[in-house]
């Protein structure tokens, strides 16, 4: 069934609640987050779910869908719903009480998400300890006495932002025709082949331009992969533990570029074909993804968005953990899903990718999804995952030396990273990024100004380790994981591949940007002030994401629309004259009668969802 016979059905109920409860999605001035079944009359929801059924061909299933309209409508009382026996609120219980108990086909698809996740990490941590060798090989290196020296730097960081370029300019734009082509686990597949024979080829490659090309090629994979893997993980996911488990993606990015930088060290030592096996041996952890990727249930929401309404009921069933928690998720999605078509109407790509900047909650999204990435690469990470290893070397370190210490910070990438799989779902993605930045800041600039040290004092190259290893261990559980979970949350469904591939394109595009400029910007500005001036980009982002970026903890996909249907202005306005002036009086003047009023008022959301005052924050 296409999308537009999805918007048609129904088109009278739909109308009808939008009508009752005057949530504009567009423009949701009010800021009121709503259960889209709340106050139906029950004799009418029955109706409406009989009809569902009937429409859907899924009578069988009646019984388990009239509970969960039920449990949907009104989940803070399910104590109270007498449809509902004892085992079914014992299961309701069990929900909130052992949120992480899930079936083994949802652990399944986090582990596939996780090897995803790890090639990406691989494949952009081959070229670090590479850029140390294939310069010599290829003659282009950029040593001072070179004349050519600037032009080289100029190549090698063309070389090294080929994944990025390709990525950003092709791999992400094409996540939504494959993703509606071909589906969530279609398009992971073909992404996995690609980054198996594009590594493969790099290793062989003869001339800086085969390299150049093979890792553009690499970036069509890693793109269009990176666009799809976290919606994948969040469409699969109950809202409770959504933010941790579609975290994955950057704590097994950091466990990739773990591998990356061991493998690194490892076969430096083979001679003159060592930045052959660096680069290629990424292909390892995209074999075991292409072979399991079908072993996982496709996406409800997917098959959803496609009519296939069957086939999304037995995905549900697989990934959770009572065929009543099925039934509740499909017909609560379902309703949801009807709000958003009456809104947002994107039936091509190219109106889809317009109506990212046209269409109010939409453009909201893209705005906060803008800053969430491309705040990713203006904390400088990537100047360091990149280049680690010809830092340490300007820092005085041996080869041997310099890898170890890239070792080191991938050790510290990878094992920093699983504080944010607890605390992404409570202490919230914006509180996060707030709390980190500026700890990234102070901790980059103490990095820069220890090159100013003699290089004879003995303190020098420690203190530079140190304070790199410090700002990592700050990335990892905040600007690590938060942009890629945050991203593949806050787009509708109807935009969501299309959104994501904005997001993506935008870091990645200026993760090309960084890599090509940075071996120049070294070359001009030394290491004190290339790191003094990612230092100000990290206090830069701290204010656009304290204005910019509504919080998203433990919503449901499909209330996230209300969010985003808040205006820019109300939501600047409220940080700056009212969350702004809270925070100081009960933090800095340490007033125990400060009152923070919140920004959202939420009438009778998702059972999962945490309500506390300030949620929106």
């Amino acid at each position: 069934m296409s999308t537009e016979k999805i918007h048609d059905t129904e088109k009278g109920s739909v109308e009808e609640l939008r009508e009752e409860h005057h949530v504009d999605l567009s423009n949701n001035v009010n800021a009121r987050i709503q259960n889209p079944l709340h106050g139906i009359p029950k004799a009418k929801l029955m109706a409406q779910v009989e009809q569902f059924a009937r429409e859907k061909g899924m009578e069988e299933q009646l019984p388990y869908l009239k509970k969960g309209a039920l449990l949907a409508q009104n989940p803070k009382d399910f104590e109270n719903i007498p449809e509902l026996d004892e085992e079914d609120r014992a299961i309701i219980r069990r929900e909130v009480t052992h949120r992480w108990s899930q079936p083994k086909d949802m652990y399944k698809t986090v582990i596939i998400c996780s090897i995803a996740a790890a090639v990406q990490g691989w494949d952009q941590e081959g070229s670090n300890g590479a850029n140390l060798s294939f310069p010599q090989v290829f003659n282009i290196t950029d040593d001072a006495s070179n004349p050519d020296a600037a032009r080289n730097q100029w190549i090698i960081g063309l070389i090294n932002s080929g994944p990025y370029i390709g990525a950003a300019l092709i791999g992400c734009w094409l996540t939504d025709p494959l993703n509606t082509l071909l589906g969530r686990r279609g398009t992971i597949f073909v992404c996995g082949i690609f980054c198996t024979l594009t590594v493969i080829g790099s290793a062989c490659a003869q001339t800086w331009p085969q390299l150049l090309t093979t890792r553009l090629l690499l970036g069509i994979g890693m793109g269009a992969k990176a666009s799809t893997v976290p919606i994948f993980a969040a469409e699969n996911t109950p809202a409770s533990i959504r933010g941790g488990l579609v975290m994955s993606w950057q704590l097994w990015t950091a466990f990739g570029i773990f591998l990356g930088v061991t493998a690194n060290l490892i076969l430096f030592r083979v001679g003159s074909i060592a930045w052959r096996l660096q680069l290629g041996s990424a292909f390892l952890p995209a074999i075991p993804l292409v072979i399991c990727i079908y072993m996982c249930p496709e996406s409800p929401r997917w098959y959803m968005k496609k009519g296939r309404y069957q086939d999304a009921y037995r995905s549900l069933k697989r990934l959770r953990n009572s065929e009543l928690q099925a039934a509740k998720d499909l017909y609560y999605v379902h309703r949801q899903l009807q709000e958003e078509f009456a809104v947002i109407k994107g039936s091509n790509y190219f109106s889809r990718f317009i109506e990212l900047f046209t269409i109010p909650r939409v453009r909201r999204a893209t705005l906060a999804s803008f800053v969430a990435m491309i705040a990713q690469q203006m904390c400088g990470i990537n100047i360091i995952a990149f280049y680690s290893s010809t830092i340490f070397e300007q820092a005085g370190y041996s080869t041997e030396q310099a890898l170890l210490a890239s070792f080191g910070f991938g050790l510290v990438n990878f094992v920093f990273a699983f504080p944010a799989v607890w605390t992404i779902d409570t202490f919230g993605r914006r509180n996060l990024l707030l709390f980190t930045f500026p700890n990234m800041a102070w901790t980059l600039l103490a990095a820069g100004l220890c090159f100013l040290i003699p290089t004879s004092n003995a303190a020098r190259v420690p203190l530079i380790a140190l304070f790199i290893f410090i700002f990592d261990a700050f990335y990892s559980p905040g600007e690590g994981p938060v942009p890629f979970t945050y991203s593949a949350e806050v787009f509708p469904l109807t935009h969501r591949e299309m959104g994501m591939s904005w997001a993506v394109a935008t870091c990645l595009f200026w993760a090309a940007v960084l890599s090509m400029t940075f071996p120049r910007m070294l070359g001009t500005l030394g290491p004190e002030g290339s790191f003094g001036l990612y230092a100000g980009f990290n206090v830069i982002a701290f204010f656009l994401i304290f204005f910019l970026l509504p919080e998203t903890k433990q919503r449901t996909l499909e209330e996230l629309d209300y969010v985003f249907a808040v205006p820019t202005s109300k939501h600047i306005a409220y940080q700056g004259k009212v969350f702004l002036p809270y925070w100081i009086n009960k933090w800095v003047f340490r007033r125990k009668d400060a009152q923070l009023q919140p920004l959202y008022n939420f009438d009778e959301v998702e059972s999962i969802t945490v309500f506390e005052k300030g949620a929106g924050h």
